[in-house]
């Protein structure tokens, strides 16, 4: 693909890491199909990138029908694209105690089965060309095993997990794969937050602590897809953590435990079980990531 002007389509591209990863594949001299789930997003962002031959669409991640649509779009008006960024998703957070099959159904069917939907719909081409890149946005949640962090951290490792499986199966085929992992930082991504109000104010406290901007953030995500690294940990001192858990698992979840003191003191609400369950919405949950 080295010389070509690469075409690269990013989920939930309308905004937050999404629109920041548009604009470093577009400086770089690549088309972008940015597709949302809010079609002014998607084509704002279009819009704003350098360069030309940049396209919006619309898509809900969570939908086989949407995707399917997605898809057609793309193929007819854009042309199959050499790297993909399945990045939309929505967060969540809470004790199992207080999630709701609600939440479950649509967290995994957004942040996990997006990503599926996303790799099924466009690997077929990749393959039959023979060269390609899959880029999964996870997060660090899914390799952390923290508490009150249940439909998310869940959905988040299974991203992990398929983008390891995936990387295998694809070896030797010219098509490559990466998931990036990152901690909090500075976002929107709590916009249509599913779950405990209280976890997501605590969220919104790291996001403001947290010493990496969201342009630090894309920008290390982007080099280490770019080289072709596997599992990319672009969030300051996630490195050391994530391996001082592979190394010395006991040690790491006596260090959790103390670093979760605070929540774990307050115990989950008492929940009548038929009370949690919510009627669906209408419409579905904004895919911000």
């Amino acid at each position: 693909m080295t010389g070509e002007r690469r075409k690269v389509l990013i989920t939930g591209a309308g905004s937050g890491l999404g629109r920041a990863l548009a604009q470093r594949y577009a400086t770089e001299g690549c088309a972008v199909a940015c597709a949302d789930i809010i079609p002014e997003r998607a084509l704002e962002t279009a819009t704003t990138l350098p360069g030309m031959d940049h396209t919006a669409f619309v898509v809900d991640v969570g939908s086989d029908s949407g995707f399917n649509a997605l898809y057609l779009a793309v193929e007819q008006h854009f042309g199959m694209p050499d790297v993909v960024v399945n990045n939309a998703g929505i967060a969540s957070g809470g004790p199992m105690a207080e999630t709701t099959m609600t939440e479950w159904h649509d967290v995994i069917d957004i942040n996990l089965l997006g990503v599926v939907r996303g790799c099924r719909a466009f690997l077929p081409a990749m393959l039959a060309r023979g060269s390609g890149a899959i880029v999964n946005i996870a997060s660090f949640a899914g390799l952390a095993g923290a508490p009150w962090m249940m439909s998310y951290g869940v959905a988040k490792a299974g991203v992990v997990a398929l983008s390891e499986q995936l990387r295998a199966e694809l070896h030797g085929t010219g098509v490559r794969v990466s998931v990036a992992c990152p901690s909090f930082f500075q976002t929107n991504l709590l916009q249509g937050f599913l779950g405990s109000e209280r976890v997501r104010e605590g969220a919104e406290r790291m996001m403001a602590r947290s010493p990496d901007s969201l342009d630090q953030i894309a920008d290390r995500i982007f080099a280490a897809a770019e080289r072709g690294q596997f599992m990319i940990l672009p969030s300051r001192g996630d490195g050391a953590r994530w391996r001082y858990k592979r190394w010395f698992p006991e040690g790491y979840f006596r260090k959790l435990l103390k670093a979760t003191t605070t929540l774990r003191r307050t115990p989950p609400a008492a929940i009548e079980p038929a009370a949690q369950e919510q009627a669906p919405a209408d419409a579905p949950p904004k895919q911000v990531e």
